[in-house]
């Protein structure tokens, strides 16, 4: 990337950051005992050397394993997004900047993943894609598809989310076309990166995979001799995104507490099964600024990844309403809301709620669900509210569209519903809170009041950044320039910080980078 121009002779504190692809020497006057700064070994007179920085790179910030392992110029991510909000359109420009992006095949179709995947190897190459691969325990059938289709196509990495543990098909990805190169050394061709917020989460993909689920594997046919004969020798998951408080399925748990423990937690387990390959941990959850990118690298994070953020952006699958919504944002805008693919498990995703009725809608239905046994058992006065201010239906309507989708979907839920009413009522309360995301996709008008938009605090703390500056309109707001501004600024921030731990008094100015027009 292009910074801003340099000045030759002496600088001011507020240049010196600047100009962080230079070394940068540092100069004391021995009587007012003043500190200046030139970016050549050029003393002022009478000062003497008091120490040098050496330049500082937006590519250096993380871990340059994993630039090199993933074939990208910056350790940083364009997360997914579900329903294809992060678009085939999103991972080309994503891997046209330098960094990695994975698409949001979360709640598609297997055909829509495959015709996205074939977007995205077309444009800038098979090594390039990334997918998101989502745990998905009332559809393993589904799960195992996208596996599937992910292995067929040559898909070279994925982001699993939203698992509790390890399931057979995350597994069955991440060791197929393990081999030992003519070296010696252990190679893979598919890489998972584990999005975990709990440590006991994160010990079961940093370790290698269970021996009796090895097993199966093999005995199905999924693996073969030699890749379970290495499986034990590699961690299911060398890379480990700790996604601290973000939009969608998240924990909510702040990120300077979790990365640290999930750091230890790599070591530990390394030190206990030996593996091969190193395992690479990464940070996700609340990164909207400058600030909270140097943040997180200065806490040891190997890359960072970006969410709530991309939703606004130019690539993203996100209507022009809900973009507006987001770009209106403020920090304290976004609540907890009942998740549509694990309603029955009382497990929440984090929404914006600022505009919208959706989270208040969805908490009333979960509470119905928790109330009553079946759609039977609701009251009629408030049958006939959920009908008027949620559904704009009736429930039986509901339930004929809830019917007729699953047939083609999973007809086995229908076989569950047949058995079990309060089976059948989570489904046509699902129907709203699944329907909900693809009207902010759509922008339904008249569901304008009922979109559910994933977000976290980072939504609003990118906003209050970019306020005033080019980035604040929405029409500017594309991945590369976002992505660009957040690394440049990060490394800003980490020479300013620099220069503060060697003594230097620093403006406040020093920590805040204004968003600007950069090119690669």
């Amino acid at each position: 990337m292009q910074g801003a121009a340099l000045p030759s002779a002496a600088i001011t504190l507020l240049d010196a950051i600047s100009g962080i692809r230079l070394p940068l020497w540092l100069w004391q006057d021995p009587v007012s005992g003043a500190v200046s700064c030139t970016f050549e070994q050029d003393p002022p007179e009478g000062a003497f050397l008091w120490g040098c920085l050496p330049a500082v790179y937006p590519e250096w910030l993380g871990s340059r394993e994993f630039c090199i392992t993933h074939h990208v110029r910056f350790p940083y991510i364009v997360g997914e997004m579900a329903n294809g909000i992060a678009t085939a359109a999103m991972v080309i420009a994503a891997s046209r900047a330098g960094v990695l992006g994975f698409f949001g095949a979360a709640g598609l179709s297997p055909a829509r993943v495959d015709g996205a995947i074939n977007e995205i190897q077309q444009a800038v190459g098979p090594d390039a894609v990334g997918s998101n691969l989502i745990h998905s325990p009332n559809e393993p059938e589904l799960e195992a598809a996208i596996v599937e289709l992910y292995l067929r196509r040559g898909v070279p990495r994925v982001s699993a989310s939203a698992y509790m543990a390890l399931s057979p098909h995350v597994v069955h990805y991440a060791l197929h076309g393990l081999h030992l190169d003519p070296a010696g050394r252990i190679q893979r061709r598919t890489h998972v990166f584990a999005k975990i917020s709990r440590p006991e989460v994160a010990r079961q993909f940093m370790a290698p995979a269970p021996a009796e689920m090895i097993a199966a594997l093999v005995a199905q046919g999924k693996i073969t001799g030699e890749e379970a004969r290495l499986a034990p020798l590699v961690a299911v998951a060398e890379d480990i995104t700790v996604e601290a408080d973000s939009g969608g399925h998240t924990d909510n748990r702040p990120l300077n507490a979790l990365l640290p423990i999930v750091l230890g937690l790599r070591d530990e387990i390394a030190a206990r099964y030996g593996c091969a390959r190193p395992v690479r941990v990464g940070a996700a959850g609340g990164i909207g600024t400058p600030g909270s990118v140097a943040g997180a690298f200065a806490l040891g994070a190997a890359y960072v990844m970006t969410g709530s953020i991309n939703q606004a952006a130019v690539e993203s699958g996100l209507s022009a309403h809900g973009k507006q919504l987001l770009a209106n944002a403020d920090v304290a805008d976004v609540v907890m809301a009942p998740a549509a693919d694990m309603f029955e498990m009382g497990v929440k995703v984090q929404v914006l709620k600022r505009g919208t009725m959706f989270a208040p809608r969805a908490a009333r239905l979960y509470q119905c669900y928790d109330l009553y046994d079946s759609l039977d058992a609701i009251p009629a006065a408030e049958r006939s509210r959920l009908e008027r201010e949620i559904f704009q239906q009736p429930m039986a309507a509901v339930w004929e569209e809830t019917r007729r989708f699953f047939t083609e979907r999973d007809p086995a839920q229908l076989d569950r519903a047949a058995t079990d009413p309060r089976h059948q009522m989570a489904l046509v309360f699902r129907w709203y809170l699944g329907l909900s995301s693809h009207w902010a996709i759509a922008g339904t008008p008249e569901r304008k009041m009922d979109l559910q938009i994933w977000c976290g605090p980072a939504m609003g703390a990118f906003n209050a950044w970019v306020a005033g500056s080019f980035l604040e309109p929405l029409e500017e707001r594309t991945v590369a320039q976002i992505a660009f501004n957040m690394l440049e600024g990060a490394a800003v921030l980490t020479r300013a910080q620099q220069l503060r731990s060697a003594g230097v008094q620093m403006p406040d100015a020093a920590f805040h980078f204004a968003p600007r027009r950069l090119q690669p």
